[in-house]
């Protein structure tokens, strides 16, 4: 790339490029089998997924929000049911929730983290129980932008409480905390392997994580209708697999994932030095592998930050620019404007720059520069 060259937020076809060998050999070998649905590149991903995480056994399904939506619905967990969701994510966490039909109760992030705030969940279910509208069920902690969140923290509290812990791990796949990967830092943990993900695959893909055999045979039958091996229906379920050309791009990808999260951990630190005092630097946290789905920092400058950038050929994105409280489809749920003051806060401030694997370090310097001329 020449110095004038557009930097590109994500860059899925530059990974592509780099792995075509190992992604179009992998690729073949499904086309030329034919086992297009439930082929043995579904249990080989399974597997490998498992023994990545630290999690004693994963089920592939079709993507990140069905994943979701099923790890509810196998809990029994749905009409008259509170599950607690951070307002500061995407909306398919919530959405997730109504699909299930349970309700999303919104919690208030930390401004460090931009994680769930678990003394912020404590007073939600407080509410909620003095209430007496819902049951509160379940909490569903989102890995923000690739960092884990506070699972010790948010495990304390759902214990107290009797709440199961859905950990919504789209953008962190790849990442650790205390040394345990994610996947195993929750009782159940779903992921995504949208194609911009940590580990993204060409299209739509998702999993499931959990230590407990019997929840994941669960998953198992729920994904193919609700049927067993012998095609009897025994409960209700969802067309939810993961396709085996699918699978076999991750499997492609999966040996390289550690490699290009250390990579982005070298881009951030330039960031982090470049950037010391001029913006909020993006999310860390002690003891933490951050899996760097995006690298987000915060600034009241934001939108003469973006509009800078973008006239440069940097690539920069807002994710999000609206809790989740604050949209159309979820404004009966929530306190309405000034409820949940970080969300909004963050939502007002928050910007992504380029952070992928075939960023080189000139670039990044680009980006750097880029950012100190527009906020000096």
């Amino acid at each position: 790339m020449s110095a004038s060259d557009p930097i590109a937020l994500f860059d899925p076809l530059g990974q592509y490029r780099r792995l075509k060998s190992e992604i179009d050999s992998r690729i073949a070998a499904v086309m030329a089998a034919g086992a297009y649905i439930n082929g043995p590149e579904i249990a080989e991903l399974e597997s490998a997924l498992a023994a990545h995480s630290g999690a004693l056994h994963c089920v592939a399904v079709a993507n990140g929000t069905d994943a979701l939506v099923m790890a509810l619905a196998a809990e029994e967990i749905g009409p008259g049911d509170a599950v607690f969701v951070p307002a500061f994510t995407y909306v398919a966490s919530a959405g997730a929730v109504r699909l299930a039909g349970a309700t999303p109760v919104f919690v208030d992030v930390a401004l460090d983290s931009c994680n769930i705030d678990a003394e912020d969940l404590e007073r939600r279910i407080g509410a909620v129980k003095a209430e007496g509208a819902l049951r509160p069920r379940a909490v569903m902690p989102v890995d923000l932008y690739g960092l884990p969140a506070d699972y010790p923290a948010v495990a304390a509290v759902a214990q107290a409480h009797g709440l199961t812990v859905v950990a919504d791990a789209a953008q962190s796949f790849g990442g650790r905390r205390d040394g345990k990967g994610v996947g195993a830092l929750a009782e159940i943990t779903t992921t995504s392997f949208y194609p911009t993900k940590p580990l993204g695959c060409a299209g739509d893909g998702g999993a499931m994580f959990t230590d407990d055999a019997e929840r994941a045979e669960r998953w198992r039958v729920m994904r193919t209708h609700g049927t067993d091996a012998s095609r009897t229906a025994v409960m209700l379920g969802m067309n939810n697999r993961l396709d085996t050309l699918q699978a076999a791009i991750l499997l492609a990808k999966l040996p390289g994932l550690e490699a290009e999260r250390r990579r982005k951990d070298d881009l951030a630190a330039i960031y982090h030095r470049a950037f010391e005092g001029m913006v909020s630097p993006a999310p860390q946290a002690y003891g933490c592998d951050h899996a760097w789905a995006l690298y987000t920092v915060r600034t009241p400058r934001r939108d003469a930050l973006l509009h800078a950038l973008r006239a440069e050929g940097v690539g920069a994105g807002i994710y999000y620019n609206a809790p989740v409280h604050l949209h159309p489809a979820y404004r009966s749920f929530g306190g309405g404007e000034g409820s949940l003051p970080n969300a909004e806060r963050l939502a007002d401030e928050v910007l992504s720059l380029p952070l992928h694997p075939e960023l080189d370090d000139a670039q990044a310097e680009r980006v750097c520069t880029a950012v100190i001329r527009a906020l000096e």
